[in-house]
């Protein structure tokens, strides 16, 4: 997939950067020309990334509120923000446990809220109209075994999306949500080798295969950019039409 989008001039910050969709969009975004702030928890990760593509490094752990609200005491404007910061505890909805279920939650939901919150204030500020993507998952549009936690953090998101959607509108600021698909980033790559637990899994994909990073990436790039300029509080599945069925 080789779409051109042009962010030249714009300051976009990607939770999540680290690796996965996150690392793979600030790839993106930094060969379209975008000043990137890259925010993920682990530094050496995100010192390599920033050797690689010319990103900005910033350690945070959006699951800690003071470690946000310390963050953003000195960060400026931003035109976009990709919520890409994510956990997946999967277990048995009757091995599901309060400390579980919080720390998904605490995440998925409530830490793409809150950088959310700083983002959408330093835009409004700053009388900028810009465009607000959180990396959700098609989880939140169907149920999955062993994902109770990870279903429920993910439709929060998509909650999110639809909120911040309506109060941000009026300020010209669009949200909306990307809901993919197992994706093969290294750790799903390794996670999904066994063909037991691949082939069912694929079976319910139309297109039967999985998403790779770039195809999810790309659709980031295009719900940041002018392209989208009239599309606002959406959840777009990106599953080879796995919720089709």
């Amino acid at each position: 997939m080789n779409a051109h989008f042009d962010f030249s001039g714009r300051s976009i910050l990607v939770t999540g950067a680290s690796s996965g969709i996150g690392r793979t969009t600030v790839e993106r975004l930094c060969a379209s020309g975008a000043r990137v702030v890259a925010a993920a928890r682990n530094a050496a990760e995100l010192a390599r990334l920033a050797q690689q593509t010319g990103c900005e490094p910033l350690v945070l752990d959006v699951g800690d509120p003071g470690s946000i609200d310390c963050a953003f005491a000195s960060l400026g404007a931003f035109d976009g923000l990709v919520n890409c910061a994510g956990v997946a505890l999967l277990e048995r909805a009757l091995d599901t446990t309060a400390a579980s279920f919080d720390g998904v939650m605490a995440v998925n939901a409530r830490g793409a809220a809150l950088v959310a919150r700083y983002v959408a204030r330093g835009m409004i500020d700053a009388g900028i109209a810009g465009s607000i993507v959180n990396v959700s998952s098609q989880a939140s549009l169907v149920a999955l075994d062993d994902h109770l936690g990870y279903c429920a953090s993910k439709a929060a998101m998509d909650a999110i999306t639809r909120v911040l959607c309506v109060e941000l509108g009026p300020h010209g600021i669009r949200v909306n949500s990307v809901n993919p698909t197992v994706t093969l980033t290294p750790m799903a790559v390794l996670a999904w080798s066994d063909p037991v637990k691949r082939e069912p899994a694929l079976q319910g994909i139309p297109l039967h295969r999985f998403a790779e990073p770039d195809e999810v990436a790309q659709p980031i790039l295009f719900l940041l950019s002018d392209a989208a300029s009239m599309i606002s509080g959406v959840a777009l599945p990106i599953d080879g039409g796995y919720t089709a069925r």
